[in-house]
């Protein structure tokens, strides 16, 4: 089997090309492919739903919640895959933004940037519901003393994600989800 990810932006495959071999059984494969924002992969769901011959293959979309309604933003992008009758496509929120992610596990980040005060009581306090910021790129940026760049950032700090121990409820259920797919070929 194989997982095709349609992601919005590049900065996430940069994250997922490094956590998915964490996650995937060997045994599939996967290949992330992003697009230049919402519309864009909008746009390109049901051109790459319809128009994908190789067998065996499960999508998974991953779109950025930042300000709508994740139940209406979730039904419209089944919506659209049900235009090329997919009804099988996993659709996964990101709250609110990639960053959020990045912010539910302060240690990674600490460990990129290599800076101890990252893992303060204040940001630890400050970032236990990650998912619920709204600004998460900024606070990254602030606690980073503006090192934090969003491509470069991806790649540092996925590296040291530990996936059992993030804060983030949308990327728990982003992990279950992989792993529910994979039980299910």
């Amino acid at each position: 089997m194989k997982l095709v990810f349609l992601l919005e932006e590049p900065s996430c495959k940069e994250c997922l090309d490094i956590l998915l071999p964490l996650i995937l059984p060997p045994h599939i494969k996967f290949q992330c492919i992003p697009h230049q924002g919402k519309s864009d992969l909008k746009k390109s769901i049901p051109i790459k739903l319809r128009g994908w011959k190789e067998p065996n293959v499960k999508f998974v979309i991953v779109h950025d919640k930042d300000n709508h309604d994740c139940i209406q933003l979730k039904d419209d992008l089944k919506k659209i895959c049900l235009t090329v009758l997919k009804d099988d496509v996993l659709i996964r929120i990101v709250c609110t933004e990639l960053e959020s992610w990045y912010l539910g596990d302060l240690k990674a980040v600490s460990e990129a940037y290599n800076s101890k005060e990252i893992l303060s009581s204040s940001n630890v306090y400050k970032f236990q519901d990650p998912d619920s910021i709204k600004d998460a790129k900024e606070k990254l940026k602030e606690i980073t003393d503006d090192q934090y760049q969003v491509m470069d950032g991806s790649r540092r700090i996925a590296k040291f994600m530990d996936i059992r121990q993030n804060k983030s409820k949308s990327f728990q259920v982003f992990i279950r989800g992989v792993h529910d797919l994979c039980k299910n070929p």
